[in-house]
Formats: structure tokens, sequence, C-alpha cells
């Protein structure tokens, strides 16, 4: 992680080119919104006989499937190279393209992790009524090999989904209303703008704040200030100076979240340990208080070294509750709850307090000895694996 959320940067030209004069290993993460090689042929019309406004620009627009395969090969060789060992990539596509992409993926050695359907809550009916309307496009999430540390904050994916756990198909709607973009005549700026719903999860699925995020078809610059809200970095490349006039423009008006706490994803692997004695030690809970399970089946009595006491079982909270269920292993936070003014009470909302006791306390010290918050925890992380 380069831990520069203040990079931000749009850089005008070719992707390959450009990519090709970035460092090697400099950004976190990917998204690529390459051209779909959509092959349309002539206008299409609505039944009133008006003229659909569709993607038939000179970037979308190539002489055969191996041209496009060239291309497709050359700009993600180009990502890979400047792509962290452990960070990850995304490319959307439709059915004209995501295919090719794919199988070139592979064969460069990424590693697959998801294809995530956008499923789209308002897509463009199919006007001649000759094929099924097309109401998704494919993202496919990759690591840079197999043994990639890759990011992925499962439970910002969970919270975002109301506690489930999140699946691959994604019901966002288009970019419409007031978040799309138009230029002075009224007209929209870029034909395939995507909804900032779409890059908010796939940020907050695979970055964390500080991560640097590139995205080598920029266009209006979703992915950029979406980037900025969420405290990350980022760089834009796009070729044409009227998309990166207007990227400018938007991610100008952005304002970034002050608070980093409110846009990391925290992970329950890498919070803090805390042991139960240090519930007891800090009079949380009192030696002879009496915890139970959900059900009320089992109870056990807290001592004051912090082991507790089952009818005929002494040991930890995990320990106890495993022996009283006759289980190899049991989370014993989320097992075992106290009376609280007659309401069971999970005992992890205990350790959770405690938690946010030793964050505050830790900013507070950082602060008054004048250190960046976080630093010195993670000095003592990295003291902690030697």
């Amino acid at each position: 992680m380069s831990g520069d959320s203040q990079l931000q940067q749009i850089l005008e030209g070719d992707c390959i080119e450009t990519m090709n004069c970035l460092a090697e290993k400099s950004v976190d993460m990917i998204f690529a919104d390459p051209p779909y090689n959509l092959q349309l042929k002539g206008d299409l019309r609505r039944p009133n006989d008006s003229v659909v406004d569709g993607v038939d620009d000179a970037w979308d627009k190539f002489a055969s499937f191996e041209d496009y395969d060239r291309f497709t090969r050359a700009w993600l060789k180009a990502a890979r190279r400047v792509l962290r060992d452990d960070g990850s990539l995304w490319v959307i596509g439709s059915y004209h393209n995501i295919f090719r992409v794919g199988a070139i993926l592979q064969d460069l050695d990424f590693w697959m992790l998801n294809d995530v359907v956008w499923r789209k809550s308002n897509p463009m009916p199919n006007f001649r009524g000759k094929r099924f309307t097309n109401a998704h496009e494919t993202m496919i999430w990759c690591s840079k090999s197999q043994g990639s540390k890759y990011t992925f904050n499962y439970e910002s994916m969970k919270a975002l989904n109301d506690g489930l756990q999140m699946r691959s198909d994604w019901l966002i709607p288009l970019c419409s209303g007031g978040e799309r973009l138009k230029n002075d005549e009224g007209v929209k700026a870029h034909p395939t703008q995507k909804p900032e719903a779409l890059l908010h999860r796939v940020i907050m699925a695979s970055t964390k704040p500080g991560d640097v995020i590139l995205d080598p078809f920029f266009g209006t610059g979703t992915s950029g200030a979406v980037a900025k809200k969420l405290g990350r970095g980022f760089i834009g490349i796009e070729a044409s100076p009227e998309y990166a006039n207007v990227a400018r423009k938007r991610i100008a008006a952005v304002q970034p979240m002050v608070d980093a706490t409110l846009v990391s994803s925290p992970s329950k692997r890498t919070e803090a340990r805390i042991p139960f004695g240090w519930v007891v030690e800090r009079g949380l809970l009192n030696p002879g208080d009496i915890l139970f399970d959900d059900r009320r089946r089992w109870t056990a009595k807290v001592r004051a070294d912090g082991q507790i006491v089952t009818a005929d079982f002494t040991g930890s909270i995990h320990q106890a509750g495993a022996h009283v269920q006759n289980a190899s292993t049991c989370n014993g936070w989320t097992f075992w709850n106290f009376d609280a003014e007659g309401k069971a009470v999970s005992i992890d909302v205990l350790r959770q307090q405690i938690r946010a006791e030793l964050a505050q306390s830790n900013l507070l010290f950082e602060g008054q000895i004048g250190i960046a918050p976080g630093a010195m925890a993670r000095a003592t992380e990295s003291e902690s694996l030697k």
C-alpha cells in the first residue's frame, strides 16, 4: 500500500504508452472500462423512429477481432507491470468483449477471483424485438497471481448488504438523472459513464484508505471521484482532452472524507487481540458473574484470572464453550452472554468497548508526540512479527 491518499493525477495520452512510463509495481488496484468493440452497424432506432444515442465513437471501433485482441493484450501487459504483486484488477465489459478479455487475462497469468454481474435495474430496451433485453454487464475481478495476498474487505461488503454475505450479482441502476454529466449543449458528456454506486462497491471491496487506484480508461472520472470521496489516491489515464477536462472539473468539486475511520474497512482478522482477562481486570465483569448461552442451556461463572467455570470444566471462554457443546472449537466471544438489567448481552460488546478505548488512547498518544495517526500501531505490529 502506498499510503499516499493525496495522489490525484489525470494523465492525457495513450493508455499503453502512459502506463509504460509509470513506475513498476506502483498501484494497488486497477479498474478498467475498456472499449467494448460493440460492432454497431448503422443507426439504432426506437419504435417512434427516433435515433438512439448509442456508442459510435471512433475509440470503440476496431477493424477485426484480431486487432481488438492485440490491443487488449497490450494494455493488460502494461497494466500487469504497474500492479503491485498483492494488487488486484477489475475489468468491465459486455457480451461483445468480456469473453475475449477473460481469455487473455488467463493467458497473462492473472488469477480469477470472481465474475460479478452488474444487473441494471433500468436497462435500455431491445427496440428491434429480436433479442433479449441486454440487462447486465460483467466485471472480472482477478489478482496478479494465484499466490497474491489481495485485499478483500469481507466485513464491509457484508455490512453494505444488510448483514448478509455479498453475492456476485449486483443490482444497481444505470447512471441517470443528476449524476449523468452533460456538456455545455446539454448532451451527455460520455456515452458509457458508469454509476458511482458501482465504483463505490468495487473500491470498498478491494482497497484500503491510502491505496492508489489506476484507471487506464478514465473517461469523465467516475473512479477518481469515488476514490477521492473514499480517501484513496488515483491515477487516471485518458486519451481525450475533452473527457479529461470534464473529469478534472468533476473531481475538483468532490469533498474528500476528512475522518479516515469513516472510509476504512476494518477486518476482524486484523483487529487487536483482546484476552477475556482484560474484561475482568477493567471491572466490566466481576468474579462470580454468570455467563450463559443465547438459549440459556449452559451457565458458567467468571473467575478472577479470566477463566470461567462450568459444572464440570474450568478453562478459557473458548474452551468452556466448546466443552459444553461437545464441539472441537468455539468462539467464546459470540457464544457467551451476560445479564444487563434483565437483557442478555453478548460479551463481545465488552471486547469491542476495550478495542475502542485502546484505539482512542493510541490516537491521543500519537497526536501528543507528533507522529502520524496509526504509525505507532503499524510499528508495534512490525515489531511483533520479528
